[in-house]
């Protein structure tokens, strides 16, 4: 602690030196010359962005349907053909060489020379009033039917993982872009001050495959990115008081680490220096808030098992229910990734037959509850649920190296999946756009990935068009320079 004081003594010192030389030399000019330079490290100033309000409650530019967002994302990519784009079609072609117009001028990430077609491996019917085909891989999803909007035709131009992952949450295949979570807390600020409007669950095992990336704050001051915890142990790494350092203590010295940084913001108009100031003092706060609200033992014993969870167990079950604690603790953004839906049929535990039905037995009832956990309390009218993945499943059985794999698997597959949407804003059991008969490509209702983000950003009070940042001399935005709100999909 001493050290830390003759620290700030001698900043505060080396302020007053430096600022006495540079007004001295050359009647001030130095002083000037200096700041001019100084200033192109950042446009904004103190007053434009107090100290620790950078992330406080905004207005959007126009009335939101959607306050909060719970974005669930299945790494490695489910197959809709078994879950949610019934095609009895597909079926009769079953072990039938592929057509050659599914071939001829496409790529795909491990399908060569003529693989066979293959069927779907689950048995659909139709629920709710709204008639919604789901397969019985999905048995309590289909309870919500008709809280679900489906978009049957999505399409992307990534067939890798990493860099579909990036487009789906940055809008880009390549890194440095601001994801979609840090965008919106960019844009409507934190509506709870002791906790991050950003917040990140991760379950599966392993992180995506684009990595934290499809998380990350980009070019935008990282205040914004997400914040990934943990079910386990410490929620966040580092939070908790070093040993032998009571909170008090820490409290003076989170105060006097700021101090310095207050005065090298004064000198320098470095933005980061007012994130760094934000997030030292977030870090305080969460120190006391973020193991509240990621406690589960409070939780009446029908809601842990309405979700299937079982304490102390970090399980995507687990995240389900924490998610819906950290929107009604006034959470902007909760992002869910899930890793392990990469069904090629090289394993006993990815492919579309054993493999994906066991992900969807650990992620079914969780998912489901969590839309009637949040209508049971009033939520869902402004929360808004997005499921999907990075791209889809070909219809064809995969055969990498031209060799049958030993389960039954579908490549990675661009021209046609399907994600879907609930609350916040969005018509309830309705189904968007169709495939052919066979699944392989959209012909009605297409929807892009910078289309579903368009649509996103519209839910939620902004116009993606002129929802923007500038950077490099350029004003960026989530879409790039496409993208249109598929307003068929609005309440």
């Amino acid at each position: 602690m001493e050290k830390l004081r003759k620290e700030l003594q001698h900043a505060t010192l080396l302020h007053q030196t430096r600022r006495h030389f540079l007004q001295s030399v050359g009647f001030g000019l130095g002083a000037l010359g200096l700041g001019t330079m100084l200033d192109s490290c950042g446009t904004s100033s103190a007053a434009d962005s107090p100290v620790g309000n950078i992330a406080q409650s905004r207005i959007p530019q126009f009335a939101p349907k959607a306050k909060r967002v719970i974005y669930i994302h299945m790494a490695g990519a489910p197959s809709q053909l078994e879950l949610f784009d019934y095609k009895p079609e597909l079926l009769k072609y079953h072990g039938k060489d592929c057509p050659a117009e599914f071939l001829e001028g496409k790529k795909f990430a491990f399908i060569q020379g003529v693989p066979k077609m293959l069927g779907p491996q689950s048995h659909f019917a139709q629920y709710g009033q709204s008639g919604a085909w789901m397969s019985d891989y999905v048995p309590y999803l289909q309870t919500v039917a008709d809280e679900i909007t489906f978009l049957k035709a999505m399409h992307t131009d990534q067939f890798n993982h990493a860099p579909a992952q990036l487009l789906m949450h940055t809008g880009s295949p390549r890194l440095g872009r601001p994801s979609l979570g840090a965008w919106s807390v960019y844009g409507l600020g934190s509506e709870n001050q002791n906790l991050p409007g950003f917040i990140v669950l991760a379950s599966g095992g392993q992180q995506p495959d684009a990595g934290k990336s499809v998380f990350g704050s980009g070019f935008l001051p990282s205040v914004y990115q997400g914040v990934q915890c943990r079910t386990g142990g410490d929620p966040v790494l580092y939070v908790s008081d070093p040993s032998g350092m009571n909170r008090d203590m820490r409290k003076q010295t989170i105060e006097a680490i700021n101090e310095i940084n207050k005065q090298t913001y004064e000198d320098v108009k470095d933005p980061e220096i007012l994130t760094r100031i934000s997030q030292y003092e977030m870090a305080f706060r969460m120190q006391m808030s973020v193991p509240e609200v990621m406690d589960v033992s409070k939780e009446p014993q029908f809601i842990l098992d309405m979700y299937g969870v079982k304490p102390g167990e970090g399980t995507f079950a687990m995240n389900c229910l924490l998610a819906r604690k950290l929107v009604e603790n006034d959470v902007r953004f909760v992002q869910l990734f899930d890793w392990g839906w990469d069904g090629h049929g090289t394993s006993k535990d990815h492919n579309v037959e054993g493999g994906l039905r066991q992900k969807c037995r650990e992620s079914d009832q969780p998912v489901a509850a969590l839309i009637k956990d949040l209508k049971m309390r009033g939520l869902l009218e402004e929360t808004l649920i997005i499921w999907g993945a990075e791209f889809g499943r070909t219809p064809m059985q995969e055969n990498r190296n031209g060799l049958v794999m030993p389960y039954m698997g579908r490549d990675h597959h661009l021209d046609a999946f399907t994600m879907w949407m609930a609350g916040g804003g969005v018509k309830q059991g309705f189904s968007h756009g169709e495939t052919d008969e066979l699944g392989y490509y959209g012909t009605k209702g297409r929807v892009h990935v910078h289309d579903l983000q368009a649509t996103i950003l519209h839910l939620m009070g902004f116009d993606h068009e002129k929802f923007t940042y500038p950077f490099q001399g350029r004003n960026f935005r989530l879409t790039d320079t496409e993208g249109k709100v598929v307003k068929e999909v609005l309440a």
